[in-house]
């Protein structure tokens, strides 16, 4: 069975790559790309480039707000990361009351257009807690009443073997009618795989032609700063002269100018954010490239971002890691087959 997936808030593709990859040996179920949205437009371009090169006129470059889903094209089966700006630990936490907090109603929507046989939705781990737990309960319950089961589980990819540590909740859902369950695939068979952020960025080494791959320039003073900064630590663990400290009255963000620990998974990549927070190597006094960002994200290395280096590195930060997708897409697909797999209860209660 071939699903033709549809997608809002596409992204970089993260999702896609993760969805036309997923492969259980049998080739009567796979994912293939069927239509894509995204407000920006660096973002469709990448989509464009990298996921559907011979079908550009599938991705559409529109506020979900003024898209006319009429014109889309059937599909039986949908992804949506649904902008996770007003759901995030780090911000205003406005919630459901916020510009982005909404915009899960367009999935919903989405759903009740053309009643794939299953979705996928992807969010920010505080979406949990936003609106005194609200949001989140009212968020599942319109999931239920557009006709679906649902599985929401907080996904921790460092223990499926992403060199990161990424934690976010993704729903999945398999319309009422339809006889199939599907459980949360389980972290073990992938608790050996090495995915320190050394290991993931250093091997096999990035060509030096590879696409993203600029360095950043460094200030001497960042530089100098950096040199006093031991692997795992920020500017504020770190025992710093007084000349390099930062003079930053409040809240002290862990990840400002934070180095890498080498024999961990990286912290979280994020897509945006001032000085300091562009995630910073373990060894050498500098930023990461965008496509050592993009290593930690599980792309591959022949997946060009296109756009400014700001533009790119926000396309990464709000990424899904690929294979972290490609996992979640597999146990789907196998749940349709038929096929056993090693699985866990879900850790989230609806």
């Amino acid at each position: 069975m071939s699903f033709k997936l549809g997608e809002l808030f596409c992204g970089p593709g993260g999702i896609a790559w993760g969805a036309i990859h997923a492969d259980i040996n049998n080739p009567k179920y796979k994912i293939v790309h069927q239509w894509a949205n995204d407000y920006d437009f660096d973002t469709c371009e990448t989509y464009r480039y990298n996921i559907c090169p011979y079908n550009p006129e599938s991705v559409y470059h529109e506020d979900v707000r003024k898209l006319d889903m009429s014109k889309l094209e059937n599909i039986d089966a949908l992804a949506f990361g649904f902008p996770c700006n007003d759901y995030s630990v780090v911000g205003e936490q406005k919630g459901m009351y916020g510009t982005y907090g909404p915009l899960y109603s367009y999935g919903v929507k989405a759903l009740c257009i053309f009643q794939p046989q299953w979705f996928l939705a992807e969010n920010v781990g505080g979406l949990k807690n936003a609106n005194q737990g609200k949001a989140f309960s009212k968020i599942l319950l319109e999931f239920r009443e557009a006709g679906y089961k649902i599985t929401p589980h907080l996904y921790k990819f460092e223990e499926y073997g992403i060199p990161q540590a990424r934690h976010r909740i993704i729903i999945v859902g398999i319309r009422k009618d339809i006889n199939i369950e599907y459980k949360v695939p389980s972290p073990l068979p992938y608790k050996n795989l090495d995915n320190t952020c050394k290991t993931a960025i250093e091997k096999p080494p990035i060509p030096k032609e590879a696409f993203n791959n600029e360095k950043t320039q460094q200030s001497s003073k960042v530089i100098e700063r950096l040199k006093h900064i031991q692997p795992g630590e920020n500017a504020f663990t770190a025992n710093l002269p007084d000349e390099l400290k930062l003079n930053i009255t409040g809240a002290k963000i862990s990840q400002i100018y934070k180095r890498l620990d080498p024999n961990k998974p990286a912290y979280t990549v994020t897509g945006s954010g001032g000085g300091g927070t562009h995630m910073y190597h373990w060894e050498e006094p500098r930023a990461l490239t965008n496509r050592e960002r993009a290593r930690l994200q599980t792309f591959p290395d022949t997946y060009k971002f296109i756009g400014s280096k700001e533009s790119v590195r926000k396309q990464i930060g709000m990424a899904v890691p690929c294979v972290g997708a490609k996992i979640i897409f597999e146990a789907i697909l196998k749940s349709f087959a038929g096929n056993p797999y090693e699985y866990v209860k879900a850790n989230i209660d609806e």
